[in-house]
């Protein structure tokens, strides 16, 4: 089975086009912007769906696809604190996550030679929420027909983020403690 599929064709095409992403956010080319981050979540659910119909998953996918995820809403959350489409204080609290994890699951390693760890369900939804915020500050944008940044769906993407990463640190000591 090849490595470059189309699964993986899809990843590597969405983790390309966040430079450009970026750069349409610096130039305030908010409709570009919109349109390369829904290319990027519909890239994100058809080459993980693709790869299992076709059973086309490969390590280089299984490694890539969170890979890009991180990348695009890591960048995309900076870029956006940035330009202050969304307050610096949830930037830090969705990079600080991201950190604590990276520096969990290489303890983890250290400690239980675990080098593969599974995604929680909370995990996924911490995805989801959070790409749901970008994509809600983007079409508001674009279109001008939402409230800017609704308190509660900072918070609630605030604290979806931080309950998973205290999630994953316990899934992490349960892991450490089994060894």
């Amino acid at each position: 089975m090849g490595v470059l599929n189309i699964p993986n064709t899809l990843t590597i095409a969405r983790i390309v086009i966040i430079p450009v992403f970026i750069t349409s956010i610096i130039y305030k080319r908010y409709d570009y912007a919109l349109y390369l981050f829904i290319f990027a979540a519909l890239s994100d659910v058809f080459d993980g769906f693709l790869a299992r119909l076709t059973n086309q998953k490969t390590a280089l996918g299984t490694f890539l696809d969170p890979l890009a995820d991180k990348f695009l809403l890591v960048t995309t959350y900076i870029i956006m604190s940035v330009y202050e489409l969304i307050p610096k204080w949830l930037t830090i609290t969705v990079i600080s996550r991201d950190i604590i994890i990276i520096i969990g699951w290489l303890l983890l390693y250290l400690v239980s030679d675990a080098s593969r760890v599974e995604p929680s369900l909370l995990g996924k939804i911490t995805i989801w929420v959070q790409s749901f915020l970008i994509a809600y500050v983007l079409v508001n944008i674009n279109l001008h027909v939402l409230p800017v940044n609704p308190p509660l769906l900072l918070w609630i993407t605030a604290g979806i983020t931080i309950v998973s990463g205290f999630h994953y640190i316990f899934r992490g000591m349960k892991i450490t403690h089994a060894h």
